[in-house]
């Protein structure tokens, strides 16, 4: 689920798209120079940064085995998600929105609609992962030990992608029989949903996960809360031993993993108040709810360097090319 706009910028300027189509293209309209050039600099700096610092973290749990294990494939995930929207839908969308011109055809312009809707599920599905993760890991830990193991865990990654590929062509297909509809000039990228479609999208891709993702980690808290009290007893604790060392370690981790989980929450909701209608009107504040949906794929690699030592360690292995040499993925990263 995206927000499907013109550019916040669109006015009646006279610079045209395409100068040859006099009477069918659509206006170039970039505004006052400053806000536009300001513009463009913010949101190509934030998409370079974020394709940097996504691409270090995928690098980082790709080579260093000791970082393979079934969380951080679901980060890789993340990440994964989180490097396209930055390589192709932020600098994509950010031309289209503050220039008002499309470029690239009709049938480009549906891909871009397409891709964007499935990074977006895709990162969803990711957290709804991350949480069940945490559930299991904290809660049933018993299970998650004999039960949460790497092929598992990436045949359920590479499900949750499949399904979003599936739903969003299937959904996109249904308001799209071929070139973008409701046209009405070239240069023009502009694809209209349904409002039935629409609330099945939130349903789907929102309402559901994000429901379930706030109950697990209301468990996950519950169990958090519980051993807290436990541990007030240094019996409690000199009896439990190395068990209850584990159990904080996968408390800890449910809540820096929660962190994430809440502003990927504050970075989404905006975009919730343009459901079920045409917001091709009210375009300046879909680029801004847009833009934040977007900065959280930014965000989260900097959430990550920030609560887990072992990111920061990795980045600084990778950028002094120490990765190069022999058996460097068999390093020692987690301290």
């Amino acid at each position: 689920m995206s927000p499907l706009l013109r550019s916040p910028l669109a006015g009646s300027g006279p610079d045209l798209c395409y100068p040859l189509l006099l009477n069918t293209s659509c206006r170039l309209s970039l505004g006052p120079r400053f806000s536009a050039s300001l513009l463009y600099i913010l949101t190509f700096s934030l998409a370079l940064l974020t394709v940097l610092l996504n691409l270090l973290l995928i690098v980082s749990i790709s080579h260093f085995r000791q970082l393979h294990t079934p969380t951080n494939m679901v980060l890789l995930s993340l990440a994964g998600s989180d490097l396209l929207i930055g390589l192709v839908v932020m600098p994509l969308g950010a031309q289209y929105y503050i220039s008002s011109c499309w470029f690239l055809g009709p049938w480009l312009c549906s891909a871009f609609y397409m891709l964007s809707y499935v990074l977006t599920s895709a990162s969803v599905a990711s957290i709804l992962l991350i949480s069940l993760d945490r559930y299991l890991a904290v809660c049933q830990p018993l299970r998650y030990a004999s039960e949460v193991t790497m092929g598992r865990v990436q045949l359920a990654v590479g499900l949750c992608w499949s399904c979003a590929v599936v739903y969003n062509g299937g959904l996109l297909g249904v308001n799209m029989r071929g070139p973008p509809r409701r046209t009405s000039c070239q240069g023009e990228c502009v694809v209209v949903v349904d409002g039935s479609s629409d609330w099945l999208d939130f349903l789907v891709t929102f309402l559901a996960p994000i429901s379930t993702v706030v109950a697990l980690y209301l468990q996950v808290f519950a169990a958090a809360l519980s051993q807290a009290r436990k541990m007030r007893s240094s019996w409690a604790a000199a009896a439990v031993g190395a068990a209850a060392a584990a159990r904080r370690s996968e408390l800890k981790a449910a809540r820096r993993l929660g962190v994430v989980v809440v502003v990927f929450l504050l970075c989404y909701f905006p975009s919730l108040g343009f459901m079920g209608e045409d917001v091709s009107v009210n375009s300046a504040a879909s680029f801004w709810s847009t833009f934040l949906l977007h900065l959280n794929s930014c965000l989260n690699p900097l959430l990550y360097a920030l609560f887990y030592p072992w990111f920061r360690w990795t980045i600084r292995l990778i950028v002094t090319l120490q990765i190069l040499k022999p058996n460097s993925s068999r390093a020692t990263v987690l301290h």
